[in-house]
């Protein structure tokens, strides 16, 4: 680290604790509306989690930690029957999206403040505190990431970079700044970023209604393409950079992420351009040891069939949804996470820094 201050730049607010609620901007109706709900409760968190109110790794798991905080609310008195149902409360909000290890990490974290030798001094206020900190943390490491990230672009780059990325790991998906933008914007601070190309990301158009909103909103040079033009992007563009966030990392440094990042990663390496995965070290999944064993979500078939809503082919053809794909840790450039970067990740590297 260079010792200076981190700030978060970004203008994006996607999550807040606000008057003993939790205030989501409404991800689903982006970029044309800028709407806000309100969780009261943690049946609402579960279905902005399930319904995509929120997205993103780490916004799930901050969100979810402060789902604990409703839960808490609603208890006069925290007796042992107050607790379990606390305890039974975050079982049902693991069950809300199964692939992203960030829900799981934060409900863990939660869940040790509900153990018997701290519940003796078990509060509110101890489990709010104990959500923000996730909240900021998350923040923080982001910005550290961005720093982390620049300094490899940095000594491999002799100017400014064109960079290629997909789905959104910016603010929205994140407790702000990004991880994937978080670099971006990083990037284009320090003077290293040409302009950011933004593949479009069926079946929820992140990309298209996310990231080019989110970049847009900042200043930064953003270029929309289809998801079938990356190849011709990364050809005729002097892109030198393909940035992604993660949804989770296996021990062998195999990433899960977005539907259609192995296919750009394998692009990638053809057309001589780095792959740089950034995310934090909550989403190091050190139990998986390969992708194959992490299981990848299906989501309804209709939103295969569907554009923003509206038919796009029969609607009863069969089709097929997954959430994510595993890219294989040789496809990988660069994993970038606050606890430092790992140069062509394998088992033993991921040991190195994340092992116990």
């Amino acid at each position: 680290m260079s010792g200076k201050v981190l700030v978060d730049t970004s203008s994006v607010k996607a999550i807040e604790w606000k008057d003993n609620e939790l205030v989501l901007l409404d991800q689903r109706i982006l970029p044309h509306k800028e709407e806000y709900v309100s969780c009261t409760c943690v049946e609402d968190v579960f279905v902005a989690i399930r319904a995509m109110i929120v997205r993103g790794a780490p916004a799930i798991g901050i969100c979810a930690a402060y789902g604990v905080v409703l839960s808490a609310q609603s208890r006069s008195v925290f007796s042992d029957e107050a607790v379990s149902a606390i305890e039974r409360d975050i079982e049902h909000l693991r069950t809300a999206r199964p692939t992203a290890v960030n829900l799981m990490w934060a409900l863990d974290v939660m869940l040790e403040e509900l153990s018997e030798e701290r519940r003796g001094d078990l509060s509110v206020e101890i489990l709010l505190d104990k959500a923000k900190q996730i909240h900021s943390d998350d923040i923080f490491n982001n910005l550290l990431m961005g720093e982390l990230a620049c300094a490899v672009i940095g000594k491999l780059e002799q100017g400014p970079s064109s960079v290629l990325t997909h789905c959104n790991a910016g603010a929205l998906a994140t407790g702000g700044y990004g991880t994937a933008l978080g670099v971006v914007r990083a990037m284009w601070e320090s003077g290293l970023l040409e302009r950011v190309f933004a593949d479009e990301t069926r079946p929820w158009l992140q990309g298209a209604r996310l990231t080019v909103w989110e970049l847009e909103k900042d200043g930064i040079p953003v270029v929309l393409n289809v998801d079938c033009a990356a190849s011709w992007v990364m050809k005729n563009k002097q892109v030198k950079w393909l940035i992604v966030g993660a949804d989770r990392i296996a021990a062998n440094g195999d990433v899960v992420n977005k539907i259609g990042t192995y296919g750009l990663a394998i692009q990638a390496k053809y057309h001589g351009v780095k792959v740089m995965v950034v995310a934090p070290s909550s989403t190091v999944d050190m139990q998986s040891r390969h992708g194959e064993e992490i299981e990848i979500e299906m989501r309804d078939l209709r939103e295969v069939r569907a554009l923003s809503g509206q038919l796009i082919s029969l609607a009863d053809v069969d089709a097929v949804n997954p959430v994510f794909d595993i890219t294989p840790a040789s496809l990988v450039d660069f994993i970038v996470t606050e606890k430092g970067v790992i140069h062509n990740p394998d088992a033993l590297k991921m040991n190195e820094l994340f092992g116990v």
